[in-house]
């Protein structure tokens, strides 16, 4: 594809489509970069809130009914496909060559599987349509326009991909057409320090690992669905924008990389010292809490993790270099009142489960901490963080715990 480099995806959010006048503007935009020399790809959201509206109204008229969920994703999908055919048009208006994709039609480019509400694109076969039928348009100087967060199953039923679907429609595409970049179009400048309805003065970023983004929507921030981040290309930038500026050549945040669907085990190559604190509160006292971090931080030691509730805190550190920290601990211990007591348990394996789809793999502590149990295996700790699980084992029993662990996972990919 020659034109690859000068192919942008260009993904406007509902906010950027909320009125008239936003829709002219985000036209225009489109329009000044294909006169600059770009080739866009539109893919367009419902505007504003139609979507919210319509599945408000859609679920109180079709409950309980037959084939709900099949009735409901047809009726979501108008919200996308009415942006479609207004944006198409106010790009023929202002002199543009434009098409917009339909589901309906024959040339219809995303193909999900049948799980309607939450469907999940068949990678091979989408980009399979898009090279057949949106390439062409792109190089006849057409612009595409494609409503994002719908698809088709190979028997012809609409479908929705769910949260985030816009942005996974825009990064499917990018894949496909070898995109130079993908930009998404947004209420906001860029991805930001902060949630500016929680926060005061955020600032946005001007680049972003997408694993950062990533432990960001772990944590519940809403820049872009971790679901859609997963079919981000890696050799291709997304630049997040503000529908304000008037041209996709704006500065905004660019997100780096991309993630991977499998799930990884790994055992962390030392023993792990577990140091357990108890007392009255103490998980509350900052003065313990800071003494204790400051004297690992002083002796260069990694902190492997730390749990705690109302009445202990249990750091997990490598068991080798103390340099006498569990007798610093142990005085700060003796100076509070509300610390009684500290225990230390040596020779912990860590082994780590990392991925980015262990948060919709329903059960999954349970299927993880189920055969060891079965295999008499005891677990010394176990805990999340940001698309990871830590489970701490006996040293003696890392290798069957590694390998139970392994292969339960492989069943569930399976």
């Amino acid at each position: 594809m020659s034109e690859g480099n000068k192919i942008v995806v260009v993904k406007f959010g509902g906010s950027s489509l909320a009125s008239s006048d936003r829709i002219t503007k985000a036209a225009h935009s489109v329009i000044e970069a294909a006169k600059k020399g770009f080739k866009p790809v539109v893919v367009v959201s419902a505007m504003g809130k139609s979507t919210d509206q319509l599945l408000e109204i859609a679920k109180e008229a079709i409950k309980n009914g037959r084939n709900s969920k099949e009735l409901l994703d047809d009726i979501l999908s108008m919200g996308e496909r009415t942006s479609a055919r207004i944006f198409a048009a106010t790009l023929k208006a202002n002199g543009a060559d434009a098409k917009y994709f339909d589901p309906m039609n024959g040339d219809w480019p995303i193909i999900t599987d049948e799980s309607h509400g939450n469907a999940k694109p068949i990678l091979d076969e989408c980009i399979k349509k898009i090279k057949q039928y949106v390439y062409p348009i792109i190089a006849q100087n057409i612009i595409p326009v494609i409503p994002g967060f719908i698809g088709r199953t190979f028997s012809g039923e609409i479908t929705t991909i769910g949260r985030g679907g816009s942005d996974t429609t825009a990064f499917i595409l990018a894949q496909a057409l070898n995109a130079k970049e993908i930009v998404l179009v947004t209420d906001v400048e860029g991805i930001m320090t902060g949630d500016p309805k929680l926060v005061k003065n955020p600032k946005p970023l001007d680049v972003i690992p997408i694993q950062a983004l990533a432990g960001l929507a772990d944590s519940g921030a809403k820049f872009i669905h971790k679901k859609a981040l997963r079919y981000k290309p890696f050799n291709i930038d997304a630049k997040v924008i503000s529908y304000e500026a008037g041209t996709i050549e704006s500065k905004g945040t660019i997100i780096k990389g991309g993630l991977t669907n499998e799930l990884f085990v790994e055992l962390y190559p030392k023993p792990i010292l577990m140091i357990t604190v108890v007392g009255k509160g103490v998980s509350e006292e900052p003065e313990i809490i800071k003494g204790i971090i400051e004297e690992v931080k002083i002796r260069g030691i990694d902190l492997v993790g730390a749990s705690s509730d109302h009445n202990s805190l249990i750091l997990y550190l490598p068991e080798e270099r103390l340099n006498g920290l569990l007798d610093s601990i142990h005085e700060i211990i003796k100076i509070h009142e509300k610390a009684l007591a500290m225990a230390v348990k040596k020779n912990l394996a860590l082994i780590q489960v990392v991925g980015v789809g262990l948060e919709e793999t329903p059960g999954v502590i349970g299927k993880i901490s189920t055969p060891l149990y079965e295999r008499n295996i005891n677990i010394y700790g176990i805990f999340t963080i940001t698309s990871s699980i830590k489970v701490l084992v006996e040293w003696n029993d890392k290798d069957d715990a590694l390998t139970l662990i392994k292969t339960v996972l492989k069943e569930e990919e399976d």
